[in-house]
Protein backbone atom coordinates (compact mmCIF):
# COMPACT_ATOMS: atom_id res chain seq x y z
CA UNK A 1 0.00 0.00 0.00
CA UNK A 2 2.39 2.51 -1.18
CA UNK A 3 2.14 6.17 -0.26
CA UNK A 4 3.04 8.36 -3.18
CA UNK A 5 3.49 11.93 -1.80
CA UNK A 6 3.87 14.06 -4.92
CA UNK A 7 5.38 11.02 -6.62
CA UNK A 8 4.72 11.63 -10.30
CA UNK A 9 5.47 15.36 -10.34
CA UNK A 10 8.63 15.13 -8.27
CA UNK A 11 9.92 12.00 -9.98
CA UNK A 12 9.46 13.52 -13.44
CA UNK A 13 11.31 16.65 -12.30
CA UNK A 14 14.16 14.59 -10.86
CA UNK A 15 14.50 12.62 -14.09
CA UNK A 16 14.46 15.75 -16.23
CA UNK A 17 17.25 17.47 -14.29
CA UNK A 18 19.35 14.42 -13.46
CA UNK A 19 22.60 16.24 -14.20
CA UNK A 20 21.84 19.33 -12.18
CA UNK A 21 22.75 20.30 -8.62
CA UNK A 22 19.11 19.89 -7.59
CA UNK A 23 19.12 16.27 -8.74
CA UNK A 24 22.34 15.57 -6.84
CA UNK A 25 20.81 17.05 -3.72
CA UNK A 26 17.68 14.91 -4.16
CA UNK A 27 19.74 11.74 -4.43
CA UNK A 28 21.54 12.57 -1.21
CA UNK A 29 18.45 13.90 0.54
CA UNK A 30 16.28 10.81 0.04
CA UNK A 31 14.00 9.09 -2.41
CA UNK A 32 10.30 9.55 -2.98
CA UNK A 33 7.67 8.04 -0.73
CA UNK A 34 6.49 6.06 -3.72
CA UNK A 35 9.80 4.28 -4.09
CA UNK A 36 9.93 2.97 -0.51
CA UNK A 37 6.34 1.75 -0.22
CA UNK A 38 5.18 1.08 3.33
CA UNK A 39 5.86 -1.73 5.77
CA UNK A 40 3.60 -4.74 5.23
CA UNK A 41 2.09 -7.07 7.83
CA UNK A 42 5.50 -8.73 8.24
CA UNK A 43 7.56 -5.52 8.38
CA UNK A 44 8.87 -5.83 4.81
CA UNK A 45 9.01 -2.83 2.48
CA UNK A 46 6.09 -3.00 0.06
CA UNK A 47 2.30 -3.02 0.34
CA UNK A 48 0.15 -3.87 3.35
CA UNK A 49 -0.14 -7.54 2.38
CA UNK A 50 2.52 -8.04 -0.28
CA UNK A 51 6.30 -7.75 -0.39
CA UNK A 52 7.65 -5.40 -3.10
CA UNK A 53 11.02 -5.23 -4.80
CA UNK A 54 11.48 -1.67 -3.46
CA UNK A 55 13.93 -1.06 -0.62
CA UNK A 56 12.63 0.53 2.57
CA UNK A 57 13.74 3.96 3.78
CA UNK A 58 14.25 7.31 2.08
CA UNK A 59 17.85 6.69 1.08
CA UNK A 60 19.14 6.63 -2.49
CA UNK A 61 22.28 4.90 -3.74
CA UNK A 62 24.31 7.49 -1.83
CA UNK A 63 23.05 6.92 1.68
CA UNK A 64 21.31 5.02 4.47
CA UNK A 65 17.65 5.31 5.46
CA UNK A 66 15.00 3.53 7.45
CA UNK A 67 11.43 3.30 8.64
CA UNK A 68 9.31 2.73 11.74
CA UNK A 69 5.74 1.47 11.46
CA UNK A 70 2.68 0.30 13.32
CA UNK A 71 -0.45 -1.41 12.00
CA UNK A 72 -3.75 -2.68 13.41
CA UNK A 73 -6.25 -5.11 11.88
CA UNK A 74 -9.78 -5.43 13.28
CA UNK A 75 -11.79 -8.52 12.27
CA UNK A 76 -15.14 -9.91 13.45
CA UNK A 77 -13.55 -12.58 15.66
CA UNK A 78 -9.91 -11.56 15.93
CA UNK A 79 -7.52 -8.62 15.83
CA UNK A 80 -3.84 -8.18 15.03
CA UNK A 81 -1.19 -5.55 15.59
CA UNK A 82 2.27 -5.22 14.13
CA UNK A 83 5.16 -2.97 15.14
CA UNK A 84 8.37 -2.94 13.19
CA UNK A 85 11.32 -1.11 11.76
CA UNK A 86 13.90 -1.46 9.05
CA UNK A 87 17.09 -0.06 7.58
CA UNK A 88 17.81 0.50 3.90
CA UNK A 89 21.44 0.53 2.78
CA UNK A 90 22.26 2.46 -0.42
CA UNK A 91 18.91 1.49 -1.98
CA UNK A 92 20.40 -1.98 -2.41
CA UNK A 93 19.88 -3.94 0.83
CA UNK A 94 17.00 -3.93 3.30
CA UNK A 95 17.06 -5.40 6.82
CA UNK A 96 13.82 -5.46 8.84
CA UNK A 97 12.44 -6.71 12.14
CA UNK A 98 8.83 -6.85 13.34
CA UNK A 99 6.79 -8.08 16.29
CA UNK A 100 3.29 -9.24 15.38
CA UNK A 101 0.50 -10.18 17.80
CA UNK A 102 -2.66 -12.08 16.84
CA UNK A 103 -5.33 -11.60 19.53
CA UNK A 104 -8.15 -14.14 19.74
CA UNK A 105 -10.19 -11.91 22.10
CA UNK A 106 -13.48 -13.47 23.16
CA UNK A 107 -13.05 -16.09 20.41
CA UNK A 108 -10.17 -17.61 22.38
CA UNK A 109 -12.64 -19.06 24.88
CA UNK A 110 -14.68 -20.67 22.07
CA UNK A 111 -11.50 -22.26 20.73
CA UNK A 112 -10.63 -23.64 24.16
CA UNK A 113 -7.58 -21.37 24.49
CA UNK A 114 -8.96 -18.87 26.97
CA UNK A 115 -10.35 -15.39 26.46
CA UNK A 116 -7.74 -12.93 25.15
CA UNK A 117 -5.26 -15.66 24.18
CA UNK A 118 -2.56 -14.27 21.87
CA UNK A 119 -0.08 -15.64 19.37
CA UNK A 120 3.09 -13.56 19.11
CA UNK A 121 5.51 -13.79 16.24
CA UNK A 122 8.96 -12.30 15.68
CA UNK A 123 9.94 -11.75 12.05
CA UNK A 124 13.44 -10.85 10.84
CA UNK A 125 14.00 -10.28 7.15
CA UNK A 126 16.51 -9.22 4.52
CA UNK A 127 15.97 -8.16 0.90
CA UNK A 128 18.56 -7.55 -1.85
CA UNK A 129 17.87 -5.57 -5.03
CA UNK A 130 19.25 -7.65 -7.90
CA UNK A 131 18.54 -5.65 -11.07
CA UNK A 132 16.46 -2.74 -12.33
CA UNK A 133 15.41 0.62 -10.91
CA UNK A 134 11.72 1.37 -10.36
CA UNK A 135 12.16 5.13 -10.88
CA UNK A 136 14.87 5.59 -13.49
CA UNK A 137 14.13 2.67 -15.82
CA UNK A 138 11.23 4.44 -17.53
CA UNK A 139 12.59 3.67 -21.01
CA UNK A 140 12.31 -0.11 -20.65
CA UNK A 141 9.85 -2.67 -19.31
CA UNK A 142 12.29 -4.40 -16.98
CA UNK A 143 10.98 -4.05 -13.40
CA UNK A 144 13.07 -3.64 -10.30
CA UNK A 145 13.70 -7.20 -9.08
CA UNK A 146 14.69 -8.20 -5.55
CA UNK A 147 15.17 -11.43 -3.63
CA UNK A 148 14.20 -11.72 0.02
CA UNK A 149 14.25 -14.04 3.00
CA UNK A 150 12.30 -13.97 6.29
CA UNK A 151 12.82 -15.91 9.49
CA UNK A 152 9.61 -16.26 11.52
CA UNK A 153 9.36 -17.56 15.08
CA UNK A 154 6.01 -18.16 16.82
CA UNK A 155 5.92 -18.20 20.65
CA UNK A 156 3.13 -20.82 20.93
CA UNK A 157 4.92 -23.99 19.85
CA UNK A 158 2.80 -26.40 21.90
CA UNK A 159 -0.48 -24.90 20.69
CA UNK A 160 0.35 -24.77 16.98
CA UNK A 161 1.59 -28.36 17.08
CA UNK A 162 -1.61 -29.42 18.86
CA UNK A 163 -3.70 -28.10 15.94
CA UNK A 164 -1.56 -29.97 13.42
CA UNK A 165 1.36 -27.69 12.51
CA UNK A 166 4.80 -29.24 12.04
CA UNK A 167 6.82 -26.49 13.70
CA UNK A 168 6.64 -23.05 15.27
CA UNK A 169 9.50 -21.41 13.32
CA UNK A 170 10.51 -21.43 9.67
CA UNK A 171 12.00 -19.45 6.78
CA UNK A 172 10.19 -17.87 3.81
CA UNK A 173 11.91 -17.07 0.51
CA UNK A 174 10.54 -14.73 -2.16
CA UNK A 175 11.37 -13.08 -5.47
CA UNK A 176 9.60 -9.78 -6.21
CA UNK A 177 9.33 -7.47 -9.21
CA UNK A 178 7.96 -3.91 -9.04
CA UNK A 179 7.35 -1.47 -11.91
CA UNK A 180 6.59 2.25 -11.63
CA UNK A 181 4.84 3.66 -14.73
CA UNK A 182 5.11 7.42 -14.35
CA UNK A 183 3.05 8.34 -17.42
CA UNK A 184 0.13 6.25 -16.18
CA UNK A 185 0.54 7.16 -12.48
CA UNK A 186 0.58 3.43 -11.83
CA UNK A 187 2.56 0.97 -9.73
CA UNK A 188 2.40 -2.76 -10.41
CA UNK A 189 4.09 -5.38 -8.26
CA UNK A 190 4.16 -9.15 -8.05
CA UNK A 191 6.06 -11.73 -6.03
CA UNK A 192 6.40 -15.49 -5.75
CA UNK A 193 6.92 -16.80 -2.21
CA UNK A 194 8.13 -20.21 -1.07
CA UNK A 195 6.46 -20.73 2.30
CA UNK A 196 4.92 -23.23 4.71
CA UNK A 197 3.31 -20.55 6.92
CA UNK A 198 -0.22 -21.08 8.26
CA UNK A 199 -2.07 -17.75 8.53
CA UNK A 200 1.19 -15.84 7.96
CA UNK A 201 2.85 -18.04 10.60
CA UNK A 202 0.49 -17.29 13.50
CA UNK A 203 -0.66 -20.94 13.39
CA UNK A 204 2.79 -22.36 12.80
CA UNK A 205 4.29 -23.88 9.65
CA UNK A 206 3.43 -26.98 7.66
CA UNK A 207 0.71 -29.34 8.74
CA UNK A 208 -1.08 -32.63 8.54
CA UNK A 209 -2.28 -31.90 4.98
CA UNK A 210 1.04 -30.67 3.58
CA UNK A 211 4.55 -30.67 5.02
CA UNK A 212 6.60 -29.10 2.22
CA UNK A 213 7.13 -25.67 0.73
CA UNK A 214 4.57 -24.35 -1.72
CA UNK A 215 4.82 -21.50 -4.24
CA UNK A 216 2.36 -18.70 -3.44
CA UNK A 217 1.64 -15.45 -5.32
CA UNK A 218 1.22 -11.93 -3.96
CA UNK A 219 0.47 -8.88 -6.10
CA UNK A 220 -0.40 -5.19 -5.84
CA UNK A 221 -1.74 -2.45 -8.11
CA UNK A 222 -1.91 1.21 -7.06
CA UNK A 223 -3.14 4.34 -8.84
CA UNK A 224 -2.27 7.94 -7.96
CA UNK A 225 -5.51 9.92 -7.70
CA UNK A 226 -3.86 13.17 -6.59
CA UNK A 227 -0.33 14.09 -5.62
CA UNK A 228 -0.99 12.89 -2.05
CA UNK A 229 -3.69 10.25 -2.39
CA UNK A 230 -3.38 6.74 -3.82
CA UNK A 231 -5.91 3.92 -4.09
CA UNK A 232 -5.47 0.31 -5.06
CA UNK A 233 -5.76 -3.32 -4.15
CA UNK A 234 -3.69 -6.37 -3.24
CA UNK A 235 -4.00 -10.13 -3.37
CA UNK A 236 -1.99 -12.77 -1.53
CA UNK A 237 -2.46 -16.53 -1.79
CA UNK A 238 -1.60 -18.71 1.20
CA UNK A 239 -0.95 -22.42 1.84
CA UNK A 240 -3.78 -24.66 3.08
CA UNK A 241 -1.82 -27.03 5.31
CA UNK A 242 -4.05 -27.70 8.32
CA UNK A 243 -6.83 -30.26 8.22
CA UNK A 244 -8.89 -28.72 11.03
CA UNK A 245 -9.35 -25.34 9.33
CA UNK A 246 -9.51 -24.24 5.74
CA UNK A 247 -7.25 -21.30 4.79
CA UNK A 248 -8.17 -18.80 2.08
CA UNK A 249 -6.31 -16.20 0.07
CA UNK A 250 -6.26 -12.62 1.39
CA UNK A 251 -7.01 -9.38 -0.41
CA UNK A 252 -7.52 -5.71 0.39
CA UNK A 253 -8.75 -2.43 -1.07
CA UNK A 254 -6.87 0.58 0.27
CA UNK A 255 -6.44 4.33 0.33
CA UNK A 256 -3.07 5.81 1.27
CA UNK A 257 -2.38 9.44 2.13
CA UNK A 258 0.91 11.29 2.59
CA UNK A 259 0.65 13.55 5.63
CA UNK A 260 4.21 14.80 5.09
CA UNK A 261 7.22 13.61 3.13
CA UNK A 262 8.21 11.44 6.10
CA UNK A 263 4.85 10.39 7.52
CA UNK A 264 2.07 8.41 5.82
CA UNK A 265 -1.18 6.74 6.82
CA UNK A 266 -3.06 3.91 5.12
CA UNK A 267 -6.60 2.64 5.65
CA UNK A 268 -8.05 -0.46 4.00
CA UNK A 269 -10.85 -2.95 3.79
CA UNK A 270 -9.26 -6.38 4.23
CA UNK A 271 -10.63 -9.88 3.65
CA UNK A 272 -8.63 -12.73 5.19
CA UNK A 273 -11.23 -15.43 4.52
CA UNK A 274 -11.76 -18.20 7.07
CA UNK A 275 -9.45 -18.30 10.11
CA UNK A 276 -9.42 -21.26 12.52
CA UNK A 277 -12.98 -22.39 11.68
CA UNK A 278 -14.43 -18.87 11.90
CA UNK A 279 -15.71 -17.75 8.51
CA UNK A 280 -15.64 -14.47 6.60
CA UNK A 281 -12.98 -12.59 8.52
CA UNK A 282 -13.43 -9.23 6.84
CA UNK A 283 -12.61 -5.96 8.50
CA UNK A 284 -10.48 -2.83 8.65
CA UNK A 285 -6.75 -2.23 8.43
CA UNK A 286 -4.95 0.97 9.43
CA UNK A 287 -1.24 1.70 9.50
CA UNK A 288 1.09 4.60 10.22
CA UNK A 289 4.65 4.78 8.96
CA UNK A 290 7.55 7.19 9.40
CA UNK A 291 10.40 7.06 6.89
CA UNK A 292 13.77 8.76 7.03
Amino acid sequence: MAVFSNAVLVACLALAVAGSAEAREWRWGGKLDLTRGVANVEGVGGGGLAAWALITGNETADGIGGELSGAYVALPNYSARVFGGGVGLYDRLEVTAARATFDTGATGAKLGLGRGFTFDQTIVGAKLRLIGDAVYDQDRWLPQISAGVQYKANDRGAVVRAVGADRNSDIDFYLAGTKLLLDESLVLSGAVRATRANQFGFLGFGGDRNHGYGAEFEGSAAYLVTSKLAVGGEYRSKPDNLGFAREDAAFDLFAAYALTRNLSVTAAYVDLGDIATFRRQRGAYVSLQAGF
